[in-house]
């Protein structure tokens, strides 16, 4: 049975399991020669945004969303959570609105429900979990995700990873998302699937 609270765990003196350490990366004298943690930019088309979006692997490694080679969310700003990690925005001008995290294992469900309501149109919503993001879930909270684009949030489950790129307004023309059960008998990490990572170009929102 899983432990009712954690801490993140994105100090590198944390050796955590061999498959989740994070290489010794010396360090750096100036910003310059340090390296990305959103790594480079898949090139777009004009007009479009970047994205590189992760789930967590396991309990131990965060996920990330990166929009333009900038971090939005991740253990560099210290702004991800156990949970469903929510990105918010503009999708006009690719500039970051809002983040939220909201535990859905032992947290409660209505801080996520607000926030989902919250979201303007022709905001682009960028979505990572981390570890569990499903068992406080209701019928509600997946309907307004669903209404952002997704199809997978009516069968996202306890430990699945996931990770979804949707928006508010009919104009948003984009949505993807990717989806891991999490299955004992295929599971890469024990009790935990693999990591999802995707990268590419998301358009912007046309009035």
């Amino acid at each position: 049975m899983r432990s009712q609270s954690h801490t993140l765990s994105w100090y590198p003196e944390f050796p955590g399991p061999e498959w989740l350490q994070v290489p010794n990366v010396p360090q750096e004298t100036t910003s310059r020669q340090r390296p990305s943690p959103c790594g480079i930019p898949k090139p777009c088309p004009e007009g479009d945004f970047s994205c590189l979006i992760t789930s967590g692997a396991a309990n131990v490694v965060a996920p990330k969303i990166c929009i333009e080679g900038k971090m939005a969310m991740g253990y560099v700003e210290k702004n991800v959570g156990y949970g469903i990690n929510i990105a918010v925005v503009n999708g006009k001008t690719g500039e970051g609105m809002k983040t939220a995290f909201f535990n859905m294992y032992d947290g409660d469900i209505e801080p996520l429900v607000e926030f989902l309501k919250s979201i303007e149109n022709g905001s682009i919503v960028l979505i990572a979990t981390y570890d569990d993001p499903a068992t406080k879930l209701n019928e509600e909270a997946r309907k307004l995700i669903r209404e952002l684009g997704s199809s997978a949030i009516q069968s996202l489950g306890f430990r699945d990873n996931w990770v979804f790129v949707g928006g508010k307004g009919a104009d948003v023309a984009s949505t993807l998302e990717k989806h891991i059960k999490n299955n004992k008998d295929k599971n890469k990490y024990d009790s935990w699937p693999e990591m999802i990572e995707w990268q590419g170009c998301l358009p912007r929102y046309l009035e």
